[in-house]
């Protein structure tokens, strides 16, 4: 699994002073992504992800988030088509929020809009949509992106507690997946995590009923479903790889727990 921040460079606070002729223009262009197999996943997208791709767990004793895998190996994600756009009917939101990012202060009380300057879109040639107006005052394409930011930050909060609710419940498992390609490579991803369908329906009624009543359940099981994907995973890694997608029929994708 892969270093997310990886996808912002050059990461400052968004300001008057330092962006006042700047402008964003969006190119479609998702190449900024290109080399990380996996990102984070609100719990509140598992029902759009779930049908294309695999949602699994990642983390450690410090924090545990779903993430949405990209690629079989460190540095690539298959979602994306030569010209480097998103090959894929849902696009992460951890994705649709780039260049901008939230950072936090030591206690995580302050945040502060941030973009990665970085970004090709970025330029003070007016073009694409202006941070700031003559008088210095931020934009409402600015607003706009706070509010999606602010949202993707409630959203976050409220996925961490669904995770420590099924960490508490002692559900998930670590987890290994295995692909063979038509050439014979084989490539393995490890370091994730799954709720064990064992344990889950060990779960008393009382427990049930609550992941149940709080939608929970329904999120298990879209993530349980999602481990599905992983078969699509191979068709893609062929289809790069110069072969054809009924090549790579005979050889299945396999998921298991770690040893």
């Amino acid at each position: 699994m892969s270093t997310q921040m990886l996808i912002y460079e050059n990461a400052f606070p968004v300001s008057s002073r330092r962006h006042a002729q700047w402008s964003i223009e969006p190119s479609g262009d998702y190449a900024f992504s290109a080399k990380v197999n996996s990102v984070p996943l609100m719990a509140v997208e598992f029902p759009p992800a779930a049908s294309e791709y695999a949602i699994v767990f990642a983390g450690n004793d410090k924090g545990i988030m779903p993430v949405v895998i990209l690629g079989m190996r460190g540095n690539q994600n298959v979602y994306l088509n030569s010209a480097g756009n998103w090959d894929g009917k849902y696009i992460p939101a951890f994705i649709r929020r780039y260049p901008f990012i939230f950072s936090s202060d030591e206690q995580g009380k302050t945040l502060t809009l941030c973009i990665d300057e970085a970004y090709k879109g970025c330029n003070q040639a007016d073009r694409g949509q202006r941070l700031f107006d003559e008088a210095g005052k931020a934009t409402p394409y600015v607003d706009n992106v706070l509010k999606f930011l602010q949202n993707y930050q409630a959203q976050f909060q409220r996925t961490q507690a669904f995770c420590q609710k099924l960490k508490e419940l002692d559900l998930f498992e670590s987890m290994q997946a295995s692909v063979t390609l038509p050439s014979g490579e084989k490539l393995a991803l490890t370091g994730f995590m799954a709720v064990d369908r064992k344990k889950l329906k060990a779960l008393s009624g009382d427990k049930l009923s609550e992941l149940a009543q709080t939608d929970e359940l329904e999120l298990i099981y879209l993530h349980l479903e999602s481990i599905r994907n992983f078969a699509g995973m191979r068709d893609r890694l062929t289809v790069i790889a110069g072969g054809k997608e009924d090549d790579a029929a005979p050889a299945p994708v396999r998921q298991q727990a770690a040893a």
